[in-house]
Formats: C-alpha cells, sequence, structure tokens
C-alpha cells in the first residue's frame, strides 16, 4: 500500500477512490440499506409467525385433552405444518395419546417425526427418552438401545440407564440391566427415580 506523506496526496487518493469506486460503493450502500430492512422485515414476520404458532399449539394441546377423531386429525396437520419446538410439542403430545390408546405404531410415528424437528438438547433428550419406551412396548429391543444413545447430558443420565436396565431386562441381559440400574442411581437421579431404581435391582437379585 501506498504511504501518503502530504494532505494534498492524502486528499487526491480521496478523490481518485470516490471516482473509480462510487458507483460501486453507492450499490453497497443501497444494498446495505436493503438488507437492514429486510433483516428487520424478516425478524418481525418470524416473530408473528411464531406468536400464530403458540396461539395455535395452545389450541391443539387443549383439544387433545378429551381428543375426539378430528382433534387428532387436526393436531397432525399441526405438526406437519410445524417443524419448530410448538410442532415438536404437540407431537409429543399427540404420542402421549396414542400411547394410551395403546396405538404404540402411531405414537412411535409421532416421535420420531419430533426427534427429527428437534433442535433442542433438553426436547430431543425427552423425545428420545420416550421413543426407546414405546419401542420397548413393540419388542423392537435394539431399536430402542439405539434411540438411547442419543440421549445426551448429565441431566438425563439417570433416566436413561432406567430404560436402558428395562430394555436389557427384556432381552435377558439380567447383568447388564443391573449395571445401567446401578449406574442409573450413581447419576444424580432424583429420590423417586434412585428408589425406583434400587427396588428394580432388588428384584434382579431374588
Amino acid at each position: 500500500m501506498e504511504v501518503y506523506t502530504t494532505e494534498n496526496e492524502q486528499l487526491d487518493a480521496v478523490r481518485r477512490f470516490f471516482s473509480e469506486n462510487g458507483k460501486a460503493l453507492a450499490v453497497g450502500v443501497v444494498l446495505g440499506i436493503g438488507a437492514l430492512l429486510g433483516w428487520r422485515y424478516w425478524q418481525s414476520h418470524q416473530n408473528a409467525s411464531m406468536m400464530a404458532a403458540s396461539d395455535a399449539y395452545q389450541q391443539v394441546s387443549e383439544q387433545l385433552i378429551d381428543a375426539k377423531a378430528d382433534d387428532v386429525v387436526a393436531a397432525e396437520k399441526f405438526i406437519q405444518a410445524n417443524s419448530n419446538n410448538y410442532g415438536v410439542l404437540a407431537a409429543l403430545q399427540l404420542a402421549k395419546y396414542f400411547v394410551e390408546q395403546n396405538d404404540f405404531a402411531k405414537a412411535e410415528q409421532q416421535l420420531v417425526l419430533a426427534q427429527s424437528h428437534a433442535k433442542d438438547e433438553s426436547l430431543l433428550a425427552v423425545t428420545n427418552l420416550r421413543l426407546a419406551r414405546v419401542q420397548l412396548q413393540e419388542k423392537k429391543l435394539d431399536e430402542a438401545l439405539k434411540t438411547l444413545e442419543g440421549v445426551k447430558g448429565e441431566g438425563w443420565a439417570a433416566m436413561m440407564q432406567d430404560v436402558r436396565g428395562d430394555v436389557l431386562l427384556a432381552k435377558g441381559d439380567i447383568q447388564g440391566a443391573r449395571e445401567a440400574y446401578g449406574k442409573g442411581i450413581e447419576s444424580n437421579a432424583s429420590q423417586a427415580l434412585a428408589g425406583l431404581m434400587r427396588m428394580k435391582l432388588n428384584n434382579l437379585s431374588s
């Protein structure tokens, strides 16, 4: 880069720069303003969309409490149209509804859909835990173990080991189940969950 030693040389350099690049700068300024306005519009649109999704989710959630056939269809449509956290929450609630109806195949479908859309680590952990439990009910034991591998974070370790122990026990792996329950108890489990796993361990010993 040239070094300018006088004010005149610096001024001439500035003039040449604007003469040679003025059009490009003008275009850049226009594009910059356009991008800023576009960003603000996009943010406003996103906020409005999320508020609408929140209201729609609330309605779907209330309908699923005493769901009729039309309510289930409405929930499915909402989930398909929303790949955000509200769609995930609705899928979890609809899966719970199907479990209560003993329709584990449909529950699994909703949980797999929620799994593919969950971006939040906690939501993904909850989804994987529920999916593994449903797969256990369906006797898809190897798939359940694979699903449990997706449960991350120390806060979920105890619950994951509890379900893992149940799956291993269903596979006939008593030693593996015993180790899973033991790890679960040592993983900062809540008092209730730790008590449940101790009871399961005692049953294995008897």
